[in-house]
Protein backbone atom coordinates (compact mmCIF):
# COMPACT_ATOMS: atom_id res chain seq x y z
CA UNK A 1 0.00 0.00 0.00
CA UNK A 2 3.10 2.42 0.67
CA UNK A 3 4.22 1.49 -2.41
CA UNK A 4 1.10 2.37 -4.46
CA UNK A 5 0.65 5.78 -2.11
CA UNK A 6 3.67 7.21 -3.74
CA UNK A 7 3.30 6.19 -7.27
CA UNK A 8 2.53 9.36 -9.46
CA UNK A 9 -0.54 6.72 -10.95
CA UNK A 10 -2.06 6.41 -7.24
CA UNK A 11 -5.40 8.32 -7.93
CA UNK A 12 -6.21 5.93 -11.47
CA UNK A 13 -5.63 2.66 -9.64
CA UNK A 14 -7.30 1.04 -6.90
CA UNK A 15 -6.06 2.49 -3.90
CA UNK A 16 -8.23 5.41 -3.20
CA UNK A 17 -11.23 3.73 -2.92
CA UNK A 18 -9.41 0.18 -1.21
CA UNK A 19 -8.72 2.99 1.10
CA UNK A 20 -12.26 4.76 1.31
CA UNK A 21 -13.51 1.17 1.96
CA UNK A 22 -11.15 0.39 4.93
CA UNK A 23 -11.87 3.48 6.74
CA UNK A 24 -15.72 3.18 5.83
CA UNK A 25 -15.73 -0.47 7.61
CA UNK A 26 -13.68 0.81 10.48
CA UNK A 27 -16.71 2.98 11.62
CA UNK A 28 -18.91 0.31 12.76
CA UNK A 29 -16.21 -1.11 14.97
CA UNK A 30 -14.44 1.89 16.44
CA UNK A 31 -17.96 3.66 17.39
CA UNK A 32 -19.05 1.01 19.27
CA UNK A 33 -15.01 0.25 21.40
CA UNK A 34 -15.21 4.46 21.95
CA UNK A 35 -18.56 4.10 23.33
CA UNK A 36 -17.74 1.37 26.03
CA UNK A 37 -14.41 3.22 26.69
CA UNK A 38 -15.76 6.74 26.80
CA UNK A 39 -17.81 5.31 29.84
CA UNK A 40 -14.99 3.53 31.37
CA UNK A 41 -12.53 7.02 31.10
CA UNK A 42 -15.88 8.93 32.90
CA UNK A 43 -14.83 8.33 36.49
CA UNK A 44 -11.42 9.07 36.04
CA UNK A 45 -12.39 12.20 34.48
CA UNK A 46 -14.78 13.07 36.97
CA UNK A 47 -11.89 12.20 39.97
CA UNK A 48 -9.19 14.66 37.31
CA UNK A 49 -11.99 17.12 38.15
CA UNK A 50 -12.03 16.71 41.86
CA UNK A 51 -8.49 17.02 41.89
CA UNK A 52 -8.13 20.48 39.89
CA UNK A 53 -11.09 22.28 42.52
CA UNK A 54 -8.81 20.69 45.10
CA UNK A 55 -10.89 18.56 46.20
CA UNK A 56 -10.20 14.81 47.31
CA UNK A 57 -12.43 12.03 45.13
CA UNK A 58 -15.35 10.38 46.60
CA UNK A 59 -15.46 6.88 47.79
CA UNK A 60 -18.24 6.33 44.82
CA UNK A 61 -15.39 7.60 42.54
CA UNK A 62 -12.52 5.29 43.77
CA UNK A 63 -14.98 2.29 43.56
CA UNK A 64 -16.35 2.89 40.22
CA UNK A 65 -12.39 3.74 38.82
CA UNK A 66 -11.61 0.30 40.22
CA UNK A 67 -14.93 -1.12 38.75
CA UNK A 68 -13.58 0.67 35.45
CA UNK A 69 -10.29 -0.79 36.15
CA UNK A 70 -11.73 -4.72 36.96
CA UNK A 71 -14.26 -4.33 33.43
CA UNK A 72 -10.86 -3.37 31.65
CA UNK A 73 -8.44 -5.53 32.16
CA UNK A 74 -11.12 -8.47 32.75
CA UNK A 75 -13.31 -8.59 29.89
CA UNK A 76 -11.16 -6.30 27.29
CA UNK A 77 -9.31 -9.31 26.34
CA UNK A 78 -11.96 -10.95 25.64
CA UNK A 79 -12.91 -8.29 23.58
CA UNK A 80 -9.57 -7.57 21.74
CA UNK A 81 -8.99 -11.12 20.76
CA UNK A 82 -11.91 -11.12 18.11
CA UNK A 83 -11.52 -7.78 17.03
CA UNK A 84 -7.94 -9.10 16.36
CA UNK A 85 -9.30 -11.73 13.93
CA UNK A 86 -11.32 -9.10 11.75
CA UNK A 87 -8.69 -6.75 11.71
CA UNK A 88 -6.54 -9.20 10.42
CA UNK A 89 -8.69 -10.18 7.87
CA UNK A 90 -9.48 -6.92 7.09
CA UNK A 91 -5.90 -5.73 6.57
CA UNK A 92 -6.43 -7.19 2.94
CA UNK A 93 -8.34 -4.95 1.47
CA UNK A 94 -5.09 -2.41 1.64
CA UNK A 95 -2.74 -4.56 2.11
CA UNK A 96 -2.24 -8.02 0.36
CA UNK A 97 0.74 -9.53 2.63
CA UNK A 98 -0.44 -11.99 4.87
CA UNK A 99 -0.98 -11.22 8.39
CA UNK A 100 -1.29 -14.52 10.40
CA UNK A 101 -2.52 -15.46 14.18
CA UNK A 102 -0.12 -14.79 16.50
CA UNK A 103 -1.46 -16.86 18.71
CA UNK A 104 -0.42 -20.57 18.61
CA UNK A 105 -3.52 -23.17 19.03
CA UNK A 106 -4.94 -23.27 22.47
CA UNK A 107 -7.27 -25.73 24.01
CA UNK A 108 -10.76 -25.89 23.43
CA UNK A 109 -11.61 -26.38 26.98
CA UNK A 110 -12.84 -22.53 27.85
CA UNK A 111 -10.79 -22.52 30.81
CA UNK A 112 -7.88 -23.39 30.08
CA UNK A 113 -8.78 -21.35 26.29
CA UNK A 114 -8.81 -17.93 28.63
CA UNK A 115 -6.03 -18.90 30.90
CA UNK A 116 -3.72 -19.46 27.18
CA UNK A 117 -4.88 -16.24 26.10
CA UNK A 118 -4.61 -14.25 29.23
CA UNK A 119 -0.89 -14.85 29.52
CA UNK A 120 -0.14 -14.45 25.56
CA UNK A 121 1.87 -11.33 24.59
CA UNK A 122 -0.33 -11.06 21.76
CA UNK A 123 -3.66 -10.62 23.89
CA UNK A 124 -2.60 -7.54 25.96
CA UNK A 125 -0.76 -5.78 22.20
CA UNK A 126 -4.96 -6.37 20.96
CA UNK A 127 -5.93 -5.16 23.40
CA UNK A 128 -4.05 -2.02 23.09
CA UNK A 129 -4.89 -1.73 19.25
CA UNK A 130 -8.53 -1.62 20.57
CA UNK A 131 -7.71 1.32 22.56
CA UNK A 132 -6.04 2.26 19.32
CA UNK A 133 -9.36 2.19 17.77
CA UNK A 134 -10.80 4.35 20.42
CA UNK A 135 -8.84 6.95 20.99
CA UNK A 136 -6.43 8.05 18.11
CA UNK A 137 -8.54 6.95 15.41
CA UNK A 138 -12.04 8.89 16.13
CA UNK A 139 -9.91 11.89 16.28
CA UNK A 140 -8.63 11.24 13.40
CA UNK A 141 -11.60 10.40 11.18
CA UNK A 142 -13.40 13.50 12.79
CA UNK A 143 -10.10 15.91 10.73
CA UNK A 144 -10.88 13.56 7.37
CA UNK A 145 -14.91 14.30 7.85
CA UNK A 146 -14.18 18.01 8.57
CA UNK A 147 -11.78 18.36 5.39
CA UNK A 148 -14.60 16.02 3.18
CA UNK A 149 -17.31 18.16 4.17
CA UNK A 150 -15.10 21.20 3.54
CA UNK A 151 -14.63 20.02 -0.05
CA UNK A 152 -18.05 19.23 -0.50
CA UNK A 153 -19.45 22.61 0.82
CA UNK A 154 -16.82 24.28 -2.01
CA UNK A 155 -17.95 21.99 -4.90
CA UNK A 156 -21.81 22.59 -3.99
CA UNK A 157 -21.40 26.42 -3.31
CA UNK A 158 -23.49 27.55 -6.55
CA UNK A 159 -26.38 25.97 -5.16
CA UNK A 160 -26.58 27.57 -2.11
CA UNK A 161 -25.69 31.09 -3.90
CA UNK A 162 -28.66 32.85 -4.23
CA UNK A 163 -29.35 36.72 -4.65
CA UNK A 164 -31.70 36.49 -1.86
CA UNK A 165 -29.63 34.18 0.60
CA UNK A 166 -25.86 34.70 0.17
CA UNK A 167 -23.72 31.77 1.30
CA UNK A 168 -21.16 33.05 4.00
CA UNK A 169 -17.62 30.92 3.97
CA UNK A 170 -15.24 32.52 6.67
CA UNK A 171 -15.34 36.05 6.00
CA UNK A 172 -16.51 36.26 2.62
CA UNK A 173 -20.21 36.05 1.61
CA UNK A 174 -21.21 34.22 -2.01
CA UNK A 175 -24.57 36.11 -3.27
CA UNK A 176 -24.94 34.34 -6.71
CA UNK A 177 -22.89 31.24 -8.56
CA UNK A 178 -20.94 33.46 -10.20
CA UNK A 179 -19.14 34.32 -7.15
CA UNK A 180 -19.17 30.93 -6.19
CA UNK A 181 -16.70 29.38 -8.79
CA UNK A 182 -13.76 30.41 -7.03
CA UNK A 183 -14.65 27.94 -4.59
CA UNK A 184 -15.72 25.42 -6.79
CA UNK A 185 -12.37 25.44 -8.53
CA UNK A 186 -10.69 24.79 -4.89
CA UNK A 187 -12.86 21.91 -4.50
CA UNK A 188 -11.73 20.86 -7.78
CA UNK A 189 -8.00 21.16 -6.51
CA UNK A 190 -8.20 19.55 -2.91
CA UNK A 191 -10.40 16.97 -4.37
CA UNK A 192 -7.12 14.87 -5.32
CA UNK A 193 -5.25 15.76 -2.26
CA UNK A 194 -8.08 13.96 -0.34
CA UNK A 195 -7.47 10.62 -1.94
CA UNK A 196 -3.96 10.90 -0.87
CA UNK A 197 -4.98 12.23 2.59
CA UNK A 198 -7.62 9.04 2.89
CA UNK A 199 -4.65 6.75 1.60
CA UNK A 200 -2.51 8.23 3.75
CA UNK A 201 -4.57 7.11 6.70
CA UNK A 202 -5.78 3.92 5.88
CA UNK A 203 -1.42 3.50 5.61
CA UNK A 204 -1.09 4.71 8.95
CA UNK A 205 -3.66 2.67 10.07
CA UNK A 206 -2.82 -0.35 8.41
CA UNK A 207 0.84 0.09 9.48
CA UNK A 208 -0.15 0.33 13.52
CA UNK A 209 -2.97 -2.77 13.09
CA UNK A 210 0.29 -4.75 11.15
CA UNK A 211 2.20 -3.93 14.29
CA UNK A 212 0.34 -4.64 17.23
CA UNK A 213 -1.85 -7.39 15.36
CA UNK A 214 1.21 -9.55 13.68
CA UNK A 215 4.06 -11.31 14.81
CA UNK A 216 6.73 -10.21 12.65
CA UNK A 217 9.50 -12.39 14.03
CA UNK A 218 7.14 -15.48 14.24
CA UNK A 219 5.83 -15.02 11.16
CA UNK A 220 9.60 -14.73 9.94
CA UNK A 221 10.54 -18.14 11.59
CA UNK A 222 7.43 -19.76 10.29
CA UNK A 223 8.13 -19.13 6.76
CA UNK A 224 11.27 -20.25 7.57
CA UNK A 225 10.57 -23.12 9.10
CA UNK A 226 8.24 -23.79 5.55
CA UNK A 227 10.90 -23.24 3.50
CA UNK A 228 13.09 -25.90 5.34
CA UNK A 229 10.38 -27.95 5.19
CA UNK A 230 9.73 -27.72 1.71
CA UNK A 231 13.59 -27.96 0.93
CA UNK A 232 13.98 -31.27 3.36
CA UNK A 233 10.77 -33.11 1.15
CA UNK A 234 12.67 -31.86 -2.10
CA UNK A 235 15.51 -33.71 -0.68
CA UNK A 236 13.51 -36.92 0.43
CA UNK A 237 11.91 -37.18 -3.05
CA UNK A 238 15.24 -36.98 -4.13
CA UNK A 239 16.86 -39.53 -2.15
CA UNK A 240 13.88 -41.71 -3.22
CA UNK A 241 14.36 -40.94 -7.20
CA UNK A 242 17.86 -41.94 -6.50
CA UNK A 243 16.92 -45.05 -4.89
CA UNK A 244 14.59 -46.02 -7.30
CA UNK A 245 16.94 -45.66 -10.31
CA UNK A 246 19.50 -47.56 -8.48
CA UNK A 247 17.66 -50.22 -7.79
CA UNK A 248 15.45 -50.79 -10.98
CA UNK A 249 18.49 -49.80 -13.49
CA UNK A 250 22.13 -49.88 -11.98
CA UNK A 251 21.16 -52.32 -9.44
CA UNK A 252 19.63 -55.07 -12.42
CA UNK A 253 22.11 -54.40 -15.00
CA UNK A 254 24.54 -55.21 -12.43
CA UNK A 255 22.97 -58.71 -11.62
CA UNK A 256 22.92 -59.24 -14.98
CA UNK A 257 26.70 -58.63 -15.67
CA UNK A 258 27.52 -60.55 -12.98
CA UNK A 259 25.37 -63.46 -14.02
CA UNK A 260 26.95 -63.44 -17.31
CA UNK A 261 30.60 -62.90 -15.83
CA UNK A 262 29.25 -66.29 -13.69
CA UNK A 263 28.28 -67.68 -16.59
CA UNK A 264 31.23 -67.37 -18.52
CA UNK A 265 33.61 -68.45 -16.24
CA UNK A 266 32.20 -71.90 -15.51
CA UNK A 267 32.75 -72.30 -19.68
CA UNK A 268 36.83 -70.83 -19.78
CA UNK A 269 38.92 -73.75 -19.20
CA UNK A 270 40.58 -73.40 -15.62
CA UNK A 271 44.26 -73.29 -17.77
CA UNK A 272 43.02 -71.00 -20.04
CA UNK A 273 44.83 -67.44 -19.90
CA UNK A 274 41.54 -65.66 -19.59
CA UNK A 275 40.51 -67.85 -16.27
CA UNK A 276 42.03 -65.74 -13.88
CA UNK A 277 41.18 -62.24 -15.38
CA UNK A 278 37.37 -63.04 -16.04
CA UNK A 279 37.84 -64.75 -11.91
CA UNK A 280 38.98 -61.45 -10.77
CA UNK A 281 35.98 -59.43 -12.32
CA UNK A 282 33.31 -62.00 -11.59
CA UNK A 283 34.45 -61.78 -7.88
CA UNK A 284 34.75 -57.59 -8.07
CA UNK A 285 31.18 -57.72 -9.88
CA UNK A 286 29.95 -59.21 -6.76
CA UNK A 287 31.26 -57.12 -4.32
CA UNK A 288 29.91 -53.78 -6.45
CA UNK A 289 26.70 -55.63 -5.23
CA UNK A 290 27.25 -55.76 -2.13
CA UNK A 291 28.74 -52.00 -2.02
CA UNK A 292 25.46 -51.24 -4.55
CA UNK A 293 22.79 -52.92 -2.36
CA UNK A 294 24.55 -51.45 0.98
CA UNK A 295 24.07 -47.77 -1.06
CA UNK A 296 20.46 -48.43 -1.60
CA UNK A 297 19.71 -49.27 1.60
CA UNK A 298 21.58 -45.99 2.83
CA UNK A 299 19.62 -44.15 0.89
CA UNK A 300 15.90 -45.76 2.33
CA UNK A 301 15.54 -48.60 3.37
CA UNK A 302 12.92 -51.19 1.34
CA UNK A 303 11.63 -52.02 4.64
CA UNK A 304 10.68 -48.65 6.01
CA UNK A 305 8.52 -47.85 2.36
CA UNK A 306 6.76 -51.18 2.44
CA UNK A 307 6.72 -51.82 6.25
CA UNK A 308 7.17 -49.06 8.75
CA UNK A 309 9.36 -47.95 11.05
CA UNK A 310 9.13 -50.47 13.51
CA UNK A 311 9.93 -53.05 10.90
CA UNK A 312 12.92 -50.93 9.32
CA UNK A 313 14.23 -49.97 12.99
CA UNK A 314 14.44 -53.64 14.09
CA UNK A 315 16.20 -54.55 10.65
CA UNK A 316 18.88 -51.58 11.30
CA UNK A 317 19.43 -53.47 15.26
CA UNK A 318 19.74 -56.62 13.38
CA UNK A 319 22.38 -55.32 11.24
CA UNK A 320 24.35 -53.92 14.00
CA UNK A 321 27.28 -55.26 15.16
CA UNK A 322 26.12 -54.56 18.60
CA UNK A 323 23.47 -56.47 20.81
CA UNK A 324 20.82 -53.97 20.15
CA UNK A 325 17.29 -54.08 21.60
CA UNK A 326 14.14 -52.87 19.96
CA UNK A 327 10.89 -51.81 22.41
CA UNK A 328 7.69 -50.39 19.91
CA UNK A 329 5.11 -48.83 22.87
CA UNK A 330 1.89 -49.56 22.26
CA UNK A 331 -0.45 -47.24 20.43
CA UNK A 332 2.31 -45.61 17.49
CA UNK A 333 0.53 -45.07 14.19
CA UNK A 334 2.67 -44.61 11.40
CA UNK A 335 3.81 -40.94 10.68
CA UNK A 336 4.42 -39.23 7.90
CA UNK A 337 7.32 -39.59 5.06
CA UNK A 338 9.16 -37.13 5.63
CA UNK A 339 8.87 -38.19 9.76
CA UNK A 340 9.50 -41.64 9.17
CA UNK A 341 12.49 -40.91 7.26
CA UNK A 342 13.76 -39.10 9.80
CA UNK A 343 13.44 -40.35 12.75
CA UNK A 344 14.85 -43.82 11.27
CA UNK A 345 17.98 -41.80 10.02
CA UNK A 346 18.49 -40.12 13.24
CA UNK A 347 18.67 -43.87 14.75
CA UNK A 348 21.21 -44.78 12.35
CA UNK A 349 23.17 -42.01 13.11
CA UNK A 350 23.10 -42.53 16.62
CA UNK A 351 23.76 -46.40 16.68
CA UNK A 352 26.55 -45.92 13.88
CA UNK A 353 28.30 -43.49 16.69
CA UNK A 354 27.83 -45.76 19.16
CA UNK A 355 29.77 -48.28 17.51
CA UNK A 356 32.78 -45.76 16.79
CA UNK A 357 32.73 -43.72 19.83
CA UNK A 358 30.90 -44.71 23.18
CA UNK A 359 32.86 -48.19 23.64
CA UNK A 360 29.76 -49.82 24.64
CA UNK A 361 28.29 -53.64 25.06
CA UNK A 362 24.80 -52.86 23.92
CA UNK A 363 22.32 -50.37 22.68
CA UNK A 364 18.62 -49.95 23.40
CA UNK A 365 15.87 -48.27 20.82
CA UNK A 366 12.51 -47.28 22.03
CA UNK A 367 9.88 -45.68 20.08
CA UNK A 368 6.66 -44.55 21.85
CA UNK A 369 4.30 -41.64 20.71
CA UNK A 370 2.89 -39.02 23.03
CA UNK A 371 -0.18 -37.28 21.63
CA UNK A 372 0.60 -36.59 18.09
CA UNK A 373 4.59 -36.55 18.93
CA UNK A 374 6.91 -39.52 17.83
CA UNK A 375 9.46 -40.15 20.59
CA UNK A 376 12.49 -41.82 19.53
CA UNK A 377 15.21 -42.66 22.19
CA UNK A 378 18.67 -44.26 21.74
CA UNK A 379 20.55 -45.51 24.96
CA UNK A 380 23.89 -47.16 25.25
CA UNK A 381 25.75 -48.22 28.21
CA UNK A 382 29.09 -46.81 27.26
CA UNK A 383 31.74 -44.61 28.94
CA UNK A 384 29.59 -41.20 28.05
CA UNK A 385 31.05 -37.97 28.12
CA UNK A 386 29.44 -36.62 25.04
CA UNK A 387 30.73 -32.93 24.42
CA UNK A 388 29.25 -32.07 20.83
CA UNK A 389 29.60 -28.47 19.91
CA UNK A 390 26.57 -25.94 20.46
CA UNK A 391 24.34 -26.28 17.14
CA UNK A 392 24.52 -22.74 15.58
CA UNK A 393 21.45 -23.93 12.81
CA UNK A 394 18.13 -23.28 14.11
CA UNK A 395 17.77 -26.66 15.41
CA UNK A 396 16.47 -27.85 18.65
CA UNK A 397 19.03 -28.91 20.94
CA UNK A 398 18.96 -29.03 24.57
CA UNK A 399 22.38 -31.10 26.72
CA UNK A 400 22.18 -32.41 30.46
CA UNK A 401 25.23 -34.18 31.55
CA UNK A 402 28.25 -32.90 29.96
CA UNK A 403 28.88 -28.94 29.09
CA UNK A 404 28.57 -28.01 25.36
CA UNK A 405 31.84 -26.96 24.02
CA UNK A 406 33.61 -26.50 20.65
CA UNK A 407 35.62 -29.17 18.88
CA UNK A 408 35.51 -33.00 18.80
CA UNK A 409 34.58 -35.23 21.50
CA UNK A 410 37.37 -37.10 22.93
CA UNK A 411 34.93 -39.88 23.91
CA UNK A 412 30.69 -40.08 23.00
CA UNK A 413 27.72 -42.20 23.43
CA UNK A 414 24.89 -42.66 21.19
CA UNK A 415 24.48 -38.70 20.08
CA UNK A 416 29.03 -38.27 20.32
CA UNK A 417 28.09 -36.22 17.20
CA UNK A 418 31.15 -33.82 15.85
CA UNK A 419 30.24 -30.45 14.70
CA UNK A 420 30.83 -30.85 11.22
CA UNK A 421 29.54 -34.36 10.93
CA UNK A 422 26.76 -35.22 13.31
CA UNK A 423 24.58 -33.12 15.49
CA UNK A 424 24.06 -29.88 12.85
CA UNK A 425 23.01 -31.98 10.15
CA UNK A 426 21.11 -34.09 12.14
CA UNK A 427 19.66 -31.05 14.39
CA UNK A 428 18.81 -29.38 10.94
CA UNK A 429 16.73 -32.19 9.83
CA UNK A 430 15.11 -32.63 12.52
CA UNK A 431 14.13 -28.78 12.92
CA UNK A 432 12.46 -28.89 9.16
CA UNK A 433 9.68 -31.22 10.88
CA UNK A 434 9.52 -29.06 13.63
CA UNK A 435 11.25 -31.62 16.07
CA UNK A 436 13.15 -31.08 19.09
CA UNK A 437 16.90 -33.20 19.80
CA UNK A 438 17.76 -33.70 23.40
CA UNK A 439 20.85 -35.37 24.67
CA UNK A 440 22.14 -36.99 27.82
CA UNK A 441 25.52 -37.55 28.64
CA UNK A 442 27.16 -37.38 31.66
CA UNK A 443 31.08 -39.17 31.95
CA UNK A 444 31.01 -42.72 32.88
CA UNK A 445 27.36 -42.85 30.73
CA UNK A 446 25.17 -44.24 30.10
CA UNK A 447 24.34 -41.80 26.90
CA UNK A 448 20.34 -40.96 26.10
CA UNK A 449 19.14 -39.17 22.70
CA UNK A 450 16.00 -38.31 22.77
CA UNK A 451 14.33 -37.21 19.55
CA UNK A 452 10.74 -35.99 19.47
CA UNK A 453 9.13 -35.15 16.25
CA UNK A 454 5.63 -33.70 15.62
Amino acid sequence: MQTTLLSRRYLLTSGPWRSLVYLVTTLPIAAPVSIAAGLLVLPYVATADHLQDGLPPTGALLFLMLVALILFAGFGPLIAVPLGIVERARLALIDHRPVPSPHPPAPRDPITWLRARYAETATWRELAYLLFLATIIPAAYAIIALLVMLDVAFLLSPLYATSTAGLTLGTYTVHNPGQAVPFVLLGLMLAPALGYVIGALATAQGAVARALLADPSGLALREVSQSRARLADAFDLERRRIERDLHDGAQHRLTSLTLHLGMAKLDTPPDSPAAEPLSKAHDQAKDLMVVLRDLIYGIRPQELTDLGLPAALRELAGRSPLPVSVTIADGVSRPSEQTEATAYFAASEALANVVKHANATRADIFLAQAGPTLILEVRDDGQGGATPAPASSTGSFSGTGSPLTTGTPSGSGAAALTAGTGLTGLADRISATNGRLLLSSPPGGPTLLRIELP
